[in-house]
């Protein structure tokens, strides 16, 4: 896994250039974070606090969702450069296309991914053990702790939707550091989801009740999802109330059924739902089910384009219909 040491002097030195001449109020970006193998998100105001930035694997937050958070505070007309891998940038793209901010407002700085690491996934390799320290060889990482030492290879902490990513680099951006990444190599994105349409009704329902009986609503899936941005949910609403609060599996179920079906032709498959899960629930499957129907159907893909309309907010006439009762 080699992320050259000179990305992100490349990437300090560039955006200092970026301060002066795109006039930015504010770069959204990453730090290092407080623990191993974490990553921060980190607000730059100023060419002087640049420094700070860093990219690597440890990078699994997606930064457009600060972007909303912008726009709520108010903030939305100044300039904001964001570091962006390639999900990253897609996600960008379709808030623009969404008309949740003004495209000369952004600043896409693209950085190549190389994949980054699911925290679900590497608690899972720890059992309760704490990391120390970590190194890397190659595509190797060893893991360091009090009375254990544990290698594996880098392919099996990344983020699934990392492992079938087709953008690895921003497809739109307005300056690019370092040498785009090729994809990781699994051609297949669906293969998960083909593979669990070959099970039963009651299979598959087995396997969901089994996953979102887990989940406790802590709403973090939610919370780091850039398509997630409405003033309020419908599940915080009580005039009317379209769920129960408490954690009743059937509320629990309408809740993910429900935000999957409005991330519907806008979810860009960052993983950062999956990432903020504190229970590893699988939160990806529904919505990679309806992205493939989508593609499907509508050949759309997206935030891939900025003139393209969104598959959920335009019509044909010689769209499929064959659903219709």
């Amino acid at each position: 896994m080699d992320y050259k040491k000179g990305l992100v002097d490349k990437l300090v030195e560039k955006i200092k250039e970026i301060f002066a001449e795109e006039k930015l109020g504010l770069l959204i970006g990453y730090a290092k974070g407080t623990l191993p193998l974490r990553a921060t998100p980190c607000l730059i105001e100023s060419a002087d606090d640049v420094d700070r930035l860093m990219f690597d694997f440890t990078c699994q937050n997606n930064l457009a969702r600060y972007l909303v958070d912008e726009k709520k505070r108010g903030d939305d007309r100044r300039r904001v450069g964001i570091i962006a891998k390639g999900c990253d940038a897609r996600a960008v793209v379709q808030l623009v296309v969404e008309g949740q901010f003004e495209r000369e407002n952004v600043v896409i700085i693209g950085v190549p991914c190389k994949g980054v690491i699911d925290p679900g996934k590497l608690r899972k390799k720890l059992a309760g053990r704490e990391i120390k320290n970590f190194e890397i060889d190659g595509d190797k990482i060893t893991l360091f702790g009090n009375g254990f030492e544990l290698e594996l290879d880098m392919s099996e902490l990344f983020l699934d939707s990392c492992l079938s990513c087709r953008y690895p680099n921003a497809a739109q951006y307005d300056y690019f550091i370092g040498e785009p990444a090729e994809p990781l190599g699994v051609r297949d994105e669906y293969a998960s989801v083909d593979e669990f349409e070959k099970r039963s009704p009651d299979e598959r329902w087995a396997y969901f009740e089994k996953e979102y009986s887990r989940c406790i609503r802590c709403y973090a899936c939610r919370n780091a999802c850039p398509m997630c941005y409405c003033e309020e949910c419908f599940v915080d609403r009580s005039t009317p109330q379209w769920t129960g609060k408490g954690n009743d599996l059937s509320d629990t179920v309408v809740f993910h059924i429900v935000r999957a079906l409005h991330t519907a032709g806008r979810c860009v498959d960052c993983g950062a739902c999956v990432a903020a899960c504190p229970l590893n629930i699988d939160v990806r499957m529904l919505g990679k089910r309806i992205e493939k129907e989508v593609r499907e159907r509508f050949g759309f893909t997206a935030g891939l384009d900025f003139e393209a309309q969104p598959a959920m907010a335009t019509f044909n006439e010689n769209d499929k219909e064959e659903f219709i009762m």
